[in-house]
């Protein structure tokens, strides 16, 4: 990180610079050899090019000289003497910098130091500041070069930074729309859940027909040939199959489970009862959200003295560029392991905090008087204890997470080689590692709250989480699946709200841009917003079983050994272990009945 700063320069990228190696609207360091270096572009902020209708494709550089103007030309430039008397009036100098405005009609050699005519109107656009011409025919040439052959980096920088404000409004709706969420669950009722699941499912299906429709609209209206237009299509055809399968499985798993609302709504009252213990636990995600947030922010910027870290090189005519580090070229791998890493870590922090509250609640034996601030002392022993606990556990993560990577690297890289069996490996192995990360992720946060519970370090926790898990697997899964499935329909719900705002922003603006990527940002950011507040509901339903199955084995309910539980929690475990025993036995006479076995009456 230290050395990317250093040797990084985040201005060039963000601001765009000139073909003397000035970054416009700042103060530069003049480079050795090159004499039109180090001049102060505070107040000339705009990239121009001097050959914006005649670019050419293999070096863009070589052919037209880039300068740094205080502002672009709206208007057509024919003679040089328009070029003066727009020079002279708006102050802003479209030749090269050695050559005076009053020069521009008299120098023998202006044709060649000042634009090329007619110089076509321009405007200026975001993240580059560069002068885009407006007529139609330099635009096509001018976006060709500039949008299909600039790197990918650059590529989704620009869609981003030029809907900021879009993609900030979007991200504040889904933090509306989760606190909304934990707001239903909170007070959740049978017909809250009901209306949930209607509004879930129409959401689907309005999202699912709208991404299907504007990838029918592309193929059909394909205005301008460019990669960035190409790719749009091609990421609206890849949303629409995924939000179609997301679809169909869900409305399955809605059908499986409609039955079960009754006791989903029992789950969430017995739930929303461990949190009135602590209801500060609601609040965590706040903290953990801002802590993301500058994490991230930190993140972006190495990412970005990454891409600039360069050495200048004076060229013919005492032109400068950068020439890139090479070995610093592929430090991002090792910056994109330590953002999958750091973001689990600060995810893990929450989780141990929330089931470190939620544990010294339950396992308080005066109900009527809970403990004072179990939050700061869980987190208070996190930080003490269990700092190694949650590095391994996320590390863990990091690792079954790495290989996907690289197979998605590999996949992307050999794609003019691929074929069919390839291509079934290559799925296989995703999916594989797909089930082993999910695998992973659930033993290791058991493996957080056995770690709260009885204070053992990360192997021997996930070690006793497999024990107690294989002798009690059907009775935690039957209860907790209920929970969980509704949790993930808010986020569903969130998710689908938040994308149908983006399609609508984003699609309509006819900025040049790639905006798939934002609209993918704005998904997973709407996702990663909705996860922070309601998983806090998950990590308390997972305490409160786990916690109920270790009592169980500890307690046999005599005045001995009484139990730490409540009765509510209690009653409602085995209400539910007798309806799944009636559906069980249920099953196994249907199967005898077809069998030909006579049945027989059920005493109860």
């Amino acid at each position: 990180m230290g050395y990317s700063v250093v040797a990084g320069a985040t201005g060039r990228l963000l601001f765009g610079y000139d073909s003397f190696g000035n970054v416009c609207g700042k103060k530069n360091s003049p480079v050795e050899g090159a004499p039109l270096s180090g001049q102060d572009m505070t107040t000339k902020k705009h990239v121009f090019f001097m050959n914006s209708c005649n670019l050419e494709v293999k070096d863009v550089r070589q052919d037209s000289i880039v300068l740094c103007v205080s502002s672009c030309p709206e208007e057509q430039l024919d003679t040089l003497e328009d070029v003066q008397r727009f020079a002279n009036n708006s102050g802003s100098f479209l030749c090269v910098y050695s050559l005076n405005s009053f020069n521009y009609t008299r120098n023998p050699k202006a044709d060649s130091l000042c634009p090329r005519l007619p110089v076509p109107p321009s405007k200026s656009f975001p993240l580059f500041n560069r002068c885009i011409p407006q007529t139609p025919e330099c635009y096509s040439l001018f976006a060709s070069v500039l949008i299909n052959d600039v790197d990918t980096l650059h590529r989704i920088l620009s869609g981003i930074m030029s809907e900021r404000d879009t993609v900030l409004g979007l991200c504040i709706l889904a933090l509306a729309l989760s606190l909304a969420m934990m707001f239903t669950f909170r007070f959740i009722s049978t017909l809250l859940v009901h209306i949930f699941i209607s509004l879930v499912i129409l959401g689907l299906l309005f999202v699912c027909g709208v991404l299907w429709w504007l990838y029918y609209d592309y193929t059909n209206g394909l205005s301008i040939e460019l990669d960035t237009e190409r790719e749009n299509m091609k990421c609206l055809l890849g949303f629409a199959i995924v939000s179609t399968v997301i679809t169909a499985v869900l409305l399955v798993l809605i059908f499986v489970l409609r039955k079960r609302i009754e006791l989903t709504v029992e789950l969430f009252q017995v739930t929303n009862k461990a949190i009135n213990s602590s209801p500060f636990l609601l609040l965590q995600p706040l903290w953990t959200f801002v802590v993301l947030i500058f994490f991230w922010v930190l993140w972006v910027a190495v990412l970005l003295s990454l891409g600039t870290a360069g050495a200048a090189r004076v060229i013919e005519g005492g032109q400068v560029e950068y020439k890139p580090f090479w070995g610093i070229r592929y430090m991002w791998w090792y910056h994109l392991i330590g953002l999958i890493w750091t973001s689990e870590f600060i995810l893990t922090c929450q989780h141990m905090t929330v089931a470190g509250a939620v544990v010294t609640c339950y396992f308080n034996r005066n109900k009527n008087d809970p403990p004072d601030h179990p939050i700061l002392s869980s987190l208070s022993i996190l930080c003490c204890y269990h700092q190694g606990t949650v590095v391994k556990g996320s590390f863990l993560i990091t690792l079954a997470r790495i290989p996907r990577i690289i197979l998605m690297y590999i996949y992307n890289t050999l794609k003019e080689k691929r074929n069919a069996w390839s291509k079934c490996v290559f799925r296989c192995c995703f999916c594989c590692f797909w089930s082993l990360d999910k695998y992973l992720r659930h033993l290791s946060q058991d493996a957080y709250i056995t770690t709260a519970i009885n204070g053992t370090d990360f192997c021997t926790s996930a070690r006793d989480t497999l024990k107690i898990l294989s002798r009690n697997s059907s009775q935690l899964t039957s209860i907790n699946c209920f929970g969980d499935f509704i949790i993930f329909l808010g986020k569903v719900l969130v998710v689908c709200f938040t994308v149908f705002g983006g399609l609508m922003a984003f699609n309509y603006n006819p900025a040049l841009q790639m905006w798939t990527i934002p609209l993918l940002l704005v998904a997973f950011f709407g996702y990663f917003v909705a996860h922070s507040f309601l998983s806090v509901f998950e990590t308390v339903l997972d305490v409160l079983f786990l916690c109920f199955v270790i009592d169980l084995e500890t307690n046999d309910g005599s005045s001995g050994k009484p139990y730490f539980m409540d009765q509510e929690l209690l009653s409602f475990v085995k209400r539910s272990s007798k309806l799944n025993d009636t559906r069980v036995e249920r099953d196994r006479n249907s199967l005898r009945n077809e069998e030909g076995t006579e049945l027989q009456p059920t005493v109860r």
